[in-house]
């Protein structure tokens, strides 16, 4: 029988790695600790390993993996920006991820955060938190139909998101895409360039992955071309916006506001428990006590679906390297 070993495993995840074992048949041995130099010697006698982190590992993990005979790393995320490739070539280690594992969830939280920021949801809390029940100017909003839409990045994510408020709302919605979909023409329009799709938007949603040429790319140039009250939605990856520049945006009154699942100085962080500890960003904790920011962490694809999907594809990923040599879902 087929061994594999996980690691960085939540209890969410339990029932559908049973389920998926029994299926299989193949011993799937749960840890909750990530992969490190201090863990990397627990894979000793298994046939396969699978991670659910975003610490990058260091080179003696990728040499003792190709020591102790496994030949991949199966990563439960689409991001794979921490793993170094060429050192995963070097120790004849194939990298997989799971690139589609419920978009729909992620599309539905990201139209979920536009609402909330356009319908004031932090500033009516507050208030009803304080008893204050009252009709006035600074929650009054305007209807999603009425407002006009940028999507920032068309695929699987992206398109669906363009889709709902078209189709769902009613919204005037535009793109830009390095690769236009000739099926999102049905219910958005591409413009030539980002700066023309963001110029005149209400709301700016950005779907787009994190690469070298994206680091950054929402930063104070482009905020300054954003329209003058435009709410801007990040659910992608968090080292697209510069933060700081970000905030500056916000502080000048050029954006009402922003909801990020995800956050440049995220790793180690999200997901973690630090309610016994004193966070050591300031950058961050500005963004938590702000009102005109709504943060979460990185949870926008987190729902049963995607879970299960995560766990299916990654170990199907496992087998399929174990038996093959290679994966359809390899990113090296």
């Amino acid at each position: 029988m087929k061994s594999i070993k996980l690691f960085g495993v939540r209890e969410e995840d339990i029932p559908f790695i049973n389920e998926w074992s029994e299926k299989n048949q193949v011993l799937v041995d749960l840890d909750s600790d990530i992969l490190s130099l201090e863990t990397v010697d627990r894979v000793k006698g298994f046939d396969g390993v699978s991670l659910s982190q975003q610490i990058e590992l260091d080179e003696t993990v990728y040499k003792k993996l190709h020591d102790y005979g496994i030949k991949q790393i199966a990563q439960r995320s689409a991001g794979f920006d921490s793993y170094n490739l060429e050192l995963a070539k070097q120790y004849e280690l194939v990298i997989t991820n799971v690139p589609s594992y419920s978009p729909n969830s992620i599309a539905e939280y990201t139209v979920s955060q536009a609402l909330n920021l356009i319908r004031n949801f932090n500033d009516i809390q507050n208030k009803t938190a304080t008893y204050d029940f009252r009709w006035q100017p600074s929650i009054l909003s305007r209807s999603i139909k009425d407002l006009k839409v940028a999507v920032i990045g068309t695929g699987r994510i992206g398109s669906i998101v363009g889709k709902i408020f078209a189709e769902g709302f009613g919204s005037e919605v535009v793109a830009y895409d390095i690769e236009p979909q000739i099926s999102c023409e049905a219910y958005l329009t591409y413009q030539e360039s980002m700066s023309e799709a963001i110029k005149d938007a209400d709301i700016v949603t950005v779907h787009i992955p994190a690469t070298k040429e994206n680091t950054y790319l929402f930063n104070e140039a482009v905020f300054a071309e954003m329209k003058t009250g435009a709410v801007f939605i990040n659910c992608a990856r968090g080292t697209i916006v510069d933060t700081k520049a970000l905030i500056d945006a916000l502080n000048s009154g050029k954006l009402k506001g922003a909801a990020l699942d995800t956050y440049e100085g995220e790793k180690g962080l999200f997901p973690s428990d630090q309610r016994n500890t004193q966070l050591d960003d300031a950058v961050l904790v500005e963004l938590i006590e702000r009102q005109d920011v709504i943060l979460s962490p990185h949870i926008a694809f987190y729902t049963d679906a995607a879970v299960k999907n995560l766990i299916v594809d990654a170990l199907d990923a496992t087998l399929e390297v174990i038996y093959t040599g290679d994966s359809k879902l390899r990113v090296n």
